[in-house]
């Protein structure tokens, strides 16, 4: 089962204090779904996410297993907090992402899309992963379910991800930016994404995720990666080969030197539990 083939979605939260939804999606757009928002003729504006930051220093914290957890109990229980969590989801909601820059727009994507997740959790909350969250009887996790709306169009985590950032940026490091608030995605940082650091932080944020033993690791002479390099392998190049070559771009020097033994993978995994601060229950 792929990782986010079951769309995660995102607040349809209103337009609030007075603003009014910039951009909305002509007929034509709106018939051609989420690729109206790809990046064809990236604007020059830019947004901030300091907002976004705050909630995330606050509540992410670096595990001692190297997995960076969120605290979803101490943030469910501030009311201030989730409220301003809300604000600013609705805030992006009111802006026309493609007004941005091009890599305004990616973390614009990037920072709705994880802010959209951990809504979800704290709303179902207590839950064990985020697969619990099931809007429908045969809905397994919230991917599916189109609960934002942005330029007139009502969007789900799982078209964000695949229709857009997927589709329209064609970046694999596109992976290392989403966090489906489980232990074997790759981290929630206690940073938004911005344009301004964009690069060097998903540079960084592949390195980490690569050199952990989540990423990718030697089992018995064999490579074991995570289950992203399987699901998603036509980004990486669409080949045993492809993922590699990836993993080496990537790779420290002592798991570089690994994966100069093999040719092919050897196994994949994906631990689905929440990273909530603690380990789970």
């Amino acid at each position: 089962m792929q990782r986010r083939q079951m769309i995660k979605g995102i607040v349809g939260a209103s337009a609030t204090g007075g603003l009014a939804l910039e951009g909305l999606a002509t007929p034509a757009e709106a018939a051609s779904g989420p690729s109206a928002l790809w990046p064809t003729k990236p604007g020059v504006r830019e947004i901030g996410h300091g907002d976004w930051t705050r909630l995330l220093t606050r509540y992410v914290s670096r595990g001692p297993d190297g997995v960076d957890r969120v605290d979803y109990g101490a943030w469910q229980g501030s009311t201030a907090d989730r409220a301003a969590l809300g604000r600013y989801l609705s805030g992006l909601q009111v802006q026309d992402p493609r007004q941005l820059t091009r890599q305004g727009q990616m973390a614009y994507w990037a920072n709705l899309y994880n802010a959209e997740t951990i809504r979800l959790v704290l709303d179902a909350w207590p839950i064990g992963s985020i697969q619990d969250i099931r809007p429908n009887p045969l809905a397994i996790g919230p991917w599916k379910t189109p609960t934002l709306s942005v330029a007139g169009l009502r969007l789900s985590l799982d078209q964000i991800e695949h229709k857009i950032l997927r589709a329209g940026f064609k970046d694999p490091r596109i992976h290392y930016a989403l966090n489906c608030a489980s232990v074997s995605c790759p981290d929630l940082r206690r940073q938004a994404w911005t344009a301004a650091g964009l690069e060097t932080d998903l540079d960084a944020a592949a390195r980490a995720y690569v050199n952990h033993p989540r990423g990718a690791r030697m089992v018995r002479g064999k490579l074991v990666v995570s289950s992203i390099y399987v699901w998603f392998k036509a980004d990486f190049g669409g080949s045993d080969a492809g993922v590699i070559a990836h993993l080496v771009r990537h790779a420290a020097p002592g798991l570089k030197a690994q994966l100069a033994t093999v040719s092919s993978i050897g196994g994949n995994a994906y631990d689905w539990k929440l990273n909530q601060t603690g380990g789970g229950r």
